[in-house]
């Protein structure tokens, strides 16, 4: 887990360089290392994970000296990788970063298929005078770039480009959906002008000043391989045996490993298959805490490992850390977040690093492959509480603003409707959103964060079963159900799904309302927002209504990254 960033073209300068590496120190203390070389300028922040001797620092050039290596991520299958390539590339280390380059020198783009990892790296050519870029299947680590005078700018972190000499400018439209319609952008964009992100599953070269992409991972190709219905009973005994596999995977590792657990089922599921495994017995356990029993999950999560051998580490996160940590945290994220439950739960990484515990494991995916959330049961999206309770309040846009709002339309390569909205929260809405957030808040303090359930072979399987192995009897997640309740008890296994969340709606309007008011204030000035109908709804918001505090989190975190000076 690390950083990589890069300058192509005649912009190319050592200054440029170490200053975007500085932008983005945290997510590799352990080592700086540059390349450069004519127009050639590439950086990596390192974090040591696997292989920690100096062999393994990066940029990493091959033996043959021909080929450049700046890698963010890990390869969990790259001792059986190894074990291929023996016969044709001399290892001089035991990491998977030289691994990942031998892959790529045997067997071109076509490698990435058989990687199974998190990873965004990029490989400079100098025979060629190329770079090639890639990124996982579902974009759990980040690439940011920009194209600006020739020079081809790329970054693990978008701070990390304006540092290195992109202008910092807004996308309007991107912001202006954000605001209508709650979204975060589609996956080749950001919310600033001129900075691109490389969408999950794809590829880029760069030659000549020339940019193309490439969709490397096809996932509706890759389910058609599931075309014969299992019985029962024997998928679940082919997905226990690959949820098995992936956390073994995801063990290995050279430095201390922990996890992090709520109360729900896939934390629980998790906790269950960590403790299969013998490394995973006494490794500590994580959760977080507000102290309000309408929305913690304490209670359930140490009833779950009283069984089991876990040290378990509390964290308690209150109110006033939002106001101290939120400027902080916006850095950190450079475009709009998920509120005080992303901060909470960075409080957990936090806490980690001091422990010396650097790689943490979490349950993210289960719900997107299983088919977890409340609209899936009535296959379609609609808001159920009705127009009138939209957490979005478009209302308050100025008219010109608002016209740059295009709802956004998502592909539907299904005939069923069930798998569209799978498919959707998978590749553009909410995966790649809590990747996001969680690449950050993880970074932000060097440590690692892995997603054993988003191991593809999981996802491509569970997608491909029938619904009546995802939601039965109006019982959700039925198949993962099953399994889980030869480890946990029913109580668990079949409770109702509770969202993580904290007090976020009763801070924001009684703790924090004199924070809350003075950061609104500064959107004042900000030509998007009609002001009287903004702070209309800000009073209604504080003395009535409480049901949602989206709006006024989405006002806050645009305070926070857009600074706006109330004064000029």
């Amino acid at each position: 887990m690390c950083g990589i960033a890069g300058i192509i073209g005649q912009k190319a300068s050592e200054g440029s360089l170490q200053k975007m590496l500085l932008a983005q120190r945290h997510r590799g203390p352990d080592f700086i290392g540059t390349f450069l070389k004519n127009d050639v300028a590439l950086g990596h922040n390192r974090l040591s994970i696997i292989d920690t001797s100096p062999n393994a620092n990066q940029p990493f050039i091959s033996n043959c000296k021909r080929y450049i290596l700046c890698f963010n991520g890990e390869i969990y299958n790259y001792l059986e990788l190894k074990n291929e390539l023996q016969n044709c590339y001399d290892f001089k280390t035991v990491s998977d970063t030289e691994v990942l380059l031998a892959a790529y020198i045997k067997w071109g783009e076509n490698c990435l298929h058989r990687l199974n990892g998190m990873f965004s790296f990029t490989i400079w050519d100098t025979k060629k005078q190329a770079l090639f870029a890639a990124r996982d299947r579902f974009g759990v680590k980040p690439f940011y770039y920009a194209h600006k005078g020739g020079s081809f700018y790329f970054a693990s972190e978008i701070k990390t480009l304006f540092t290195g000499g992109i202008q910092k400018k807004t996308n309007d439209s991107v912001w202006a959906n954000y605001f209508v319609y709650g979204s975060y952008g589609m996956p080749n964009e950001t919310f600033w002008a001129g900075v691109n992100q490389l969408p999950g599953g794809c590829f880029l070269c760069f030659k000549k000043g020339n940019i193309s992409t490439k969709r490397w991972y096809v996932f509706e190709n890759k389910i058609k391989k599931y075309n014969e219905k299992l019985p029962f009973e024997d998928v679940k005994a082919i997905y226990k045996n690959l949820l098995e596999d992936s956390i073994k995977l995801r063990f290995r590792s050279d430095v201390p490993i922990g996890f992090n657990v709520s109360g729900g089922l896939d934390s629980s599921a998790l906790l269950a298959l960590v403790n299969k495994n013998e490394k995973g017995q006494n490794i500590n356990a994580y959760t977080f805490y507000t102290n309000n029993s309408d929305y913690d999950e304490l209670p359930w999560v140490e009833s779950l490992l009283k069984h089991t051998k876990n040290p378990l580490e509390k964290v308690r996160f209150n109110a006033i850390q939002v106001k101290e940590l939120s400027d902080t945290m916006s850095s950190y994220q450079d475009e709009p977040f998920g509120g005080v439950p992303t901060m909470a739960y960075a409080e957990i990484f936090k806490k980690a690093r001091k422990d010396g515990v650097i790689v943490l494991l979490d349950g993210q995916g289960m719900d997107e492959q299983w088919a977890g959330y409340d609209y899936y049961l009535n296959n379609n999206n609609s808001v159920i509480q009705g127009v009138n309770k939209s957490p979005f309040k478009p209302e308050i846009l100025n008219d010109e603003f608002l016209k740059l709002a295009k709802k956004p339309a998502y592909p539907k390569p299904f005939d069923n409707n069930l798998l569209n909205l799978q498919f959707r929260d998978l590749f553009y809405t909410k995966i790649p959103r809590a990747l996001r957030f969680n690449d950050r808040i993880s970074m932000a303090y060097s440590t690692e964060l892995r997603e054993p359930f988003l191991d593809y072979r999981l996802v491509e399987f569970a997608f491909a079963q029938p619904l009546n192995y995802k939601i039965k009897d109006g019982i959700q997640k039925y198949l993962l159900r099953s399994l889980t309740s030869e480890y946990l008890s029913d109580d668990v296994t079949y409770a109702p799904k509770r969202p993580l969340q904290t007090p976020q709606r009763e801070w924001l309007a009684n703790d924090l309302k004199d924070w809350v008011q003075l950061k609104i204030d500064t959107l004042k000035n900000v030509d998007w927002f009609n002001e009287a109908l903004m702070e209309k709804e800000l009073q209604y918001y504080f003395n009535k209504n409480q049901d949602s505090s989206f709006h006024i989190w989405q006002w806050i975190n645009t305070s926070l990254l857009l600074k706006p000076n109330k004064d000029k």
